[in-house]
């Protein structure tokens, strides 16, 4: 892009020998200065773009962020109403359980009323016997006693006689008494029954009286269940339409993550040519504000290429070391952090490097070394804290040593292969304060196999 701008090469040169025409030199110094002004020009242009677009990029991927969240916890919700309905359904038809329940325990306990009513006619029939055996005795007793008076008048003839007669009035007093006590037990029953008759009955409210005690108080649990069963209801009509309305929250929220997921992948493109514009004016030839960062990533990135390219000759370690894959976790390490058998290496060789960085411009917020895979085993001494236990938000900001950082332009920076690459992105600072940077980076390669990239991140 912009080859157009690019400085003539010297092997295109006129030769010595050729005469000069200096309508055609003027023509030339006026083209080279017009290509200057317009680079001059198109520049900042080009950076304001690149910053424009990674704050909007920034604010739809937040966004996104945000939706996503809302749509999974709105999706958890609905999981949680269909349950809470579920759950509802049962409570109704344990509750028309329970209507049933009542009334069969109703009709049951109006059926013992009925039986009961029928012991009551059976004790009046025993006390009606015993008031006959208790006659029957009493006519006994005067019939015995009669017999004595005679035997007695009779003399010695009738002393046996009389005997008899004295054994059937003491019996017929021990018959009169026994009936007066089953009268008297009987009576105590009666009123007993007559008493639990009433309480079961429920004939005295059909007859304008009052139910019984029993009745009244399944009555009690009939209409505290119909309230329960109204309730029920009413609740699940209110959940039915809850779950329609969280049917089409959750419908719309999907759109809404569609849509932002296309507004992203357009910014994306946005940014992209962004980022392609500010390469093309850095290609130029000319000198931009990003040139100076730009070659301070290359040589960098060269230094970083020949220091381990030494420790390789050197036997200090071994190429296969130097380029492990097998990142090993570090236990309790929150944001997780990771090893590789090039860390200690990294930990020796890369801050003599990476610090001079840091005093290039005030300007510059770090410059390190990361691998193919964005994995940066030791960063900014600043950055390269121990993690504190527990303290997580802390841990973010300070300590981003050892960790792999994969995000777009933390791989793009560590795959890039090209003498170097210009990105424009939003860096999150923690608090949610965000500010947005550019970044050069610069390929490391060692012993003519690409290792990595140094990323020189500065303000704008």
């Amino acid at each position: 892009m912009l080859t157009l701008f690019r400085r003539p090469a010297a092997a295109a040169a006129a030769p010595t020998e050729a005469p000069i025409d200096s309508a055609a030199e003027a023509s030339a110094e006026r083209s080279g200065l017009d290509s200057r002004r317009l680079v001059e020009a198109l520049a900042p242009k080009a950076s304001t773009l690149g910053r424009e677009a990674a704050e909007v990029r920034g604010a739809i991927e937040d966004t996104q962020k945000v939706v996503v969240a809302q749509t999974t916890a709105t999706q958890e919700l609905a999981r949680q109403l269909e349950a809470v309905v579920r759950a509802q359904r049962g409570i109704g038809t344990e509750v028309d359980a329970g209507l049933k329940a009542v009334t069969q325990v109703g009709d049951a306990v109006h059926h013992v009323g009925a039986e009961v009513g029928g012991v009551v006619q059976s004790l009046h029939q025993v006390s009606e016997a015993a008031q006959e055996i208790t006659q029957i005795a009493l006519q006994t007793r005067l019939v015995a006693f009669n017999a004595s008076v005679e035997a007695k008048r009779a003399g010695e003839a009738g002393r046996g006689f009389g005997v008899v007669a004295d054994a059937v009035k003491d019996l017929a007093a021990k018959v009169e008494s026994s009936s007066k006590a089953i009268m008297g037990t009987v009576s105590q029953l009666d009123t007993r029954i007559a008493a639990l008759s009433r309480e079961v009955s429920r004939d005295a409210a059909t007859a304008g009286g009052e139910a019984g005690a029993v009745h009244r108080a399944l009555e009690v649990v009939e209409q505290g269940v119909r309230r329960i069963q109204d309730a029920s209801a009413e609740s699940q009509a209110v959940c039915a339409g809850l779950e329609t309305q969280m049917g089409r929250i959750e419908s719309e929220m999907t759109r809404t993550t569609q849509v932002l997921a296309s507004a992203l992948a357009r910014t994306e493109a946005f940014l992209g040519i962004s980022e392609q514009l500010l390469e093309g004016v850095a290609e130029s030839g000319f000198e931009t504000a990003d040139s100076p960062f730009i070659r301070a990533a290359q040589q960098a990135a060269a230094q970083i290429g020949q220091l381990l390219e030494d420790a390789v000759r050197t036997g200090t370690i071994a190429e296969a070391d130097l380029f492990d894959e097998r990142y090993q976790p570090v236990a309790g390490s929150a944001p997780a952090q990771v090893t590789t058998r090039f860390v200690e290496l990294a930990e020796r060789l890369f801050p003599q490097v990476q610090e001079k960085l840091l005093t290039l411009s005030d300007k510059v917020v770090f410059g390190i070394a990361a691998d193919r895979n964005g994995y940066i085993a030791c960063h900014n001494q600043r950055y390269n804290q121990p993690q504190r236990p527990g303290d997580v938000v802390w841990n973010t900001a300070n300590c981003r040593n050892r960790r792999v950082f994969n995000d777009r332009t933390g791989l793009a920076s560590a795959r890039n292969q090209r003498p170097f690459l210009l990105q424009t992105y939003r860096r999150d600072m923690g608090g949610g304060n965000f500010i947005v940077m550019k970044e050069a980076a610069a390929p490391i390669s060692v012993n003519g196999r690409h290792w990595g990239g140094l990323r020189l991140a500065f303000k704008f």
